[in-house]
């Protein structure tokens, strides 16, 4: 088991990742449907088409945009399409890749943080891989497995530099930690709260080192690293600043803003520990709801300074029975207040859940690695008492077999969300392209299937192209009235997104699928942009 995080067992890794993925993927073909199982899947797809065969950053070919949150896996996707390999094969090939790396590297993080049980990192590696929530990440079409695995080899790579011989080394190392968060920053803007993360981290683990330590070094020194993060990490990010404000004047891109003012009312709907709960409870859906009490005990050892499984500042590991002192500021600490961070985040500024809690999904590796922990220090399979063996042997079978449950399960939801976007949002785009010329422009709240497929100019009623909508894109009449300034023909939309709007007009197509309707939901429609006549 402990071999397995060596170079060479990679490719071990790697199948297991391809076989779950496939798992997924036969799951939704045997439905009869391939494809993603979101819309701004077919966004990152668009833009990485523009780039890879026009050399555009765009959405729309000839007008550079910034609806792209994620530039660096529009790069990844692009050069698929610079290849001219199958987008599908490109895409889910990178997932696959992503996803295999995410279980090697918590795998080697694991290791580090408890060299007291070297078994432990590999287990919670591949605890990650069979997760559910991260296989289906890995064939979404999105960049949420490649900001898992970089926030994992960030920190991995951080407790191997935490402490280097010489100078130099610690510079470079801090430089080298700066350039993955600038890496991962471009796959999603959280990124940068764990460089900030990092930075402190180096500055207390440098303040609180005793005088006398061999490893402690001048205020100069740590200077110097701290420049040396901060040059790392705007190395990749500072061209793409540059793009966004040359082309909006604004640093971040489109979508940060326009989705915070689509969900704004959450804000106001839900207090602050309603809305941290809604974020975290999603994260629990899985077999990692049996960790609960595991994170717990972890938590509260890592706050209370109880040992965890920390390096000392030699770099070597504090002993199971060791006292705490500040001076060996645990590693762990970090990993706690990165996870509660993201999730609070989420809870000030976007507290939504849905699509299985998509933009959460990056602090589950987090709560297996705290919480498969944390159920070291409460499980006893030997101990003396029976009823102490007998539950803890029930509760790792009960882990193991709702890990599995809940894979099989992910894949009937992958299932049915491919079905979904499919029959509604694909088919919709089909029937656009086949039924409009190509200079017509059309208003859509659901851009990235529509403009890929019918590839017309478009009016985005979400905000993420379109951003002069933001400021009213909750108020109806003002988008309707925007959408004919720009004379738009069409509106492609759910009706129960727009309902005064969609009463207004003429429905010239639905997508009548059976699916979403026994789901609860409505089809997908297409309006001509002129309202009826009332009699």
């Amino acid at each position: 088991m402990n071999s397995l995080t060596k170079a060479k067992f990679f490719p071990l890794w790697l199948a297991l990742a391809t076989l779950l993925a496939m798992l997924y993927l036969a799951t939704a073909r045997g439905r009869g449907y391939i494809g993603f199982p979101l819309d701004d899947a077919w966004i990152h797809q668009t833009y990485a088409r523009n780039l890879g065969l026009r050399g555009e950053f765009a959405f729309t070919p000839g007008a550079p945009s910034t609806g792209s949150t994620s530039p660096l896996w529009t790069l990844l996707l692009s050069v698929g399409y610079f290849l001219h390999i199958p987008y599908l094969v490109w895409t889910y090939g990178l997932g696959i890749l992503s996803l295999a790396l995410s279980g090697f590297s918590m795998a080697r993080l694991g290791q580090r943080l408890f060299p007291d049980k070297l078994w432990l990192g590999p287990i919670i590696g591949l605890t990650l891989v069979m997760e559910w929530h991260l296989i289906w990440a890995s064939v979404s079409g999105m960049e949420t497995i490649l900001f898992v695995w970089l926030s994992i080899l960030l920190l991995e790579r951080h407790a191997a530099f935490s402490l280097q011989p010489s100078a130099f080394s610690g510079q470079l190392s801090a430089f080298n930690l700066g350039f993955i968060g600038g890496l991962l920053t471009l796959v999603r803007p959280e990124g940068v709260g764990l460089v900030g993360l990092i930075g402190l981290h180096i500055i207390l683990t440098s303040l609180l080192r005793p005088p006398a330590h061999p490893l402690t070094r001048s205020p100069a020194h740590l200077l110097t690293r701290l420049i040396a993060l901060g040059t790392g990490f705007l190395l990749p990010i500072l061209p793409y600043l540059v793009f966004n404000y040359t082309i909006t004047g604004l640093p971040l891109p489109n979508t940060f803003y326009a989705k915070q003012q689509e969900y704004a009312t959450l804000l106001v709907e839900l207090n602050f520990f309603q809305r941290w709960f809604r974020v975290f409870g999603v994260t629990l859906v899985g077999a990692q709801a049996l960790l609960l009490p595991g994170l717990l005990k972890a938590l509260w050892t890592a706050v209370s300074g109880q040992p965890f499984g920390r390096l000392r500042t030699d770099g070597s590991a504090v002993s199971h029975h060791s006292q705490f002192t500040i001076h060996h500021l645990p590693f762990t600490i970090l990993i706690v207040f990165w996870w509660a961070s993201y999730l609070t985040l989420y809870a000030i500024r976007l507290p939504v859940s849905y699509q299985h809690g998509r933009y959460e999904m990056p602090t589950i590796p987090w709560l297996l690695l705290l919480g498969i922990r944390g159920v070291t220090f409460l499980l006893r399979p030997n101990h003396q008492r029976l009823w102490v063996r007998v539950i803890s042997k029930v509760w790792l079978v009960s882990l193991t077999a709702s890990l599995f449950i809940f894979i099989a399960l992910g894949a009937q939801s992958y299932a049915n969300d491919i079905e979904f976007i499919e029959t509604e949002m694909v088919k919709t785009a089909h029937w656009l392209r086949q039924n409009t010329d190509a200079d017509t422009i059309i208003a859509a709240h659901d851009i990235g299937a529509i403009g890929y497929f019918t590839e017309r100019p478009l009016v985005d009623l979400a905000g993420l192209i379109t951003p002069q909508v933001i400021p009213f894109m909750r108020d109806e009449v003002a988008l309707l009235t925007f959408a004919k300034q720009q004379q738009a023909s069409y509106l492609a939309t759910f009706p129960s997104w727009y309902p005064e709007i969609s009463a207004s007009l003429f429905q010239v197509y639905s997508t009548n699928s059976s699916w979403a309707i026994e789901a609860g939901y409505d089809n997908m429609s297409v309006y001509r942009l002129e309202e009826r006549e009332t009699r």
